[in-house]
């Protein structure tokens, strides 16, 4: 499996090394590193290949590094049920730029990227209707990104008095505690703080 992905990556790097920064192989998944430029041709490739036969879109989500000058990692994750295998498409982009839409390859993709337009804020070219699909209209900010306050801008409450659901500003009666944000969980391989009584 892992041999006839390494040859599937080769065969995409060969073919199209405009758009191919880098091939890895991990957890059974072959990851491509694109060119965001390069994006619909790219698809349009992994999907007619005869080779590749990519046919499925499963889904396109993002991840935000808010450290790295290319903010975003937009992610593409494709079926071969043909060859059966599974790919995933990483795109880095910034703040500020834009990548294109798949849509014309994959009109599946229509709601995706309009889901990753309304949580993180990333503009795709070319969308036919990109507006946002899960939050409220007028909301402000984009609420996966990690610099969006845990709290949000605004709540929403029904009103006894007024027999209407109102918005009103948060307001927190305490500060959040602070966390240290290690984690809990196995395969940790430091001391969490109070651990050290235990041994």
């Amino acid at each position: 499996m892992i041999e006839a992905l390494e040859e599937l990556a080769a065969h995409i790097a060969l073919k199209r090394p405009d758009a191919v920064i880098d091939t890895e192989v991990a957890h059974g998944e072959l990851n491509l590193r694109v060119s965001p430029s390069r994006i619909v041709d790219l698809v349009d490739f992994l999907r007619s290949d005869g080779s590749c036969r990519f046919s499925t879109l499963v889904d396109v989500t993002a991840v935000d590094w808010p450290e790295r000058p290319a903010r975003f990692d937009i992610v593409y994750h494709f079926l071969s049920m043909y060859q059966n295998h599974r790919i995933r498409v990483i795109a880095a982009v910034r703040e500020d730029e834009m990548i294109p839409s798949i849509t014309s390859v994959f009109p599946a993709a229509d709601w995706f990227e309009r889901e990753v337009f309304d949580m993180f804020g990333v503009v795709f070219s070319g969308h036919p209707d990109l507006r946002r699909i899960l939050t409220d209209y007028g909301f402000t900010g984009y609420p996966l990104r990690k610099d969006f306050p845990t709290t949000g801008h605004i709540e929403l409450r029904y009103d006894e008095t007024a027999k209407r659901c109102v918005y009103e500003p948060v307001k927190l009666v305490q500060d959040y505690r602070q966390f240290d944000f290690l984690s809990p969980w196995e395969g940790a391989d430091y001391i969490l703080p109070g651990d050290e009584k235990r041994s």
